[in-house]
């Protein structure tokens, strides 16, 4: 058993061998791992919000799905990752807070999180092999690149391998 990586809020870490990453606390954020199941170098995004043109002046690119999926593949590759096998899973996006019939994109984040975490998986070519996005309740999520075992843990659910 390796070291397990902490991964905080609008972050974003690689590991290989038996090394995981973990973040905590997934709500309407969402959790991108990404690796190559070649070398088994992989990593985890805990991305925050969609879109980093929607916000001036931020220099925190892994807070957002189009820049820190980026940040993520130039971080595995660099570390020896074939940038041409990537796959990828997710979690989170869930919709934390229940406002009536409102639909704005302001209550909306976890749905557009997952929105624009796909499309740029698949803008970058990077097949998604499984998610678990959705629904009212927060994730923890570890994530092994050795293997591609995301584990998904949630109060009161029972644990799953994804």
């Amino acid at each position: 058993m390796g070291e397990i990586i902490k991964v905080g809020m609008a972050d974003l870490k690689t590991c290989s061998g038996d090394d995981a990453v973990t973040t905590l606390g997934l709500g309407s954020c969402v959790g991108i791992a990404i690796r190559d199941p070649g070398s088994g170098i992989g990593g985890l995004a805990h991305i925050m919000l969609p879109d980093s043109t929607e916000i001036r002046n931020n220099g925190n690119r892994p807070k957002f799905a189009d820049t820190g999926i980026e940040d993520l593949v130039s971080e595995i590759v660099k570390k020896g990752g074939n940038r041409s096998k990537l796959v990828a899973k997710i979690a989170g996006g869930a919709q934390m807070f229940a406002f009536g019939g409102n639909k704005s994109d302001m209550i909306r984040v976890g749905e557009r999180n997952v929105i624009a975490s796909k499309k740029k998986l698949e803008e970058l070519k990077i097949p998604l092999l499984a998610e678990d996005t959705g629904e009212t309740y927060g994730r923890t999520v570890i994530f092994y690149p050795q293997n591609g075992d995301f584990y998904i843990r949630s109060v009161g659910m029972p644990e799953k391998i994804i």
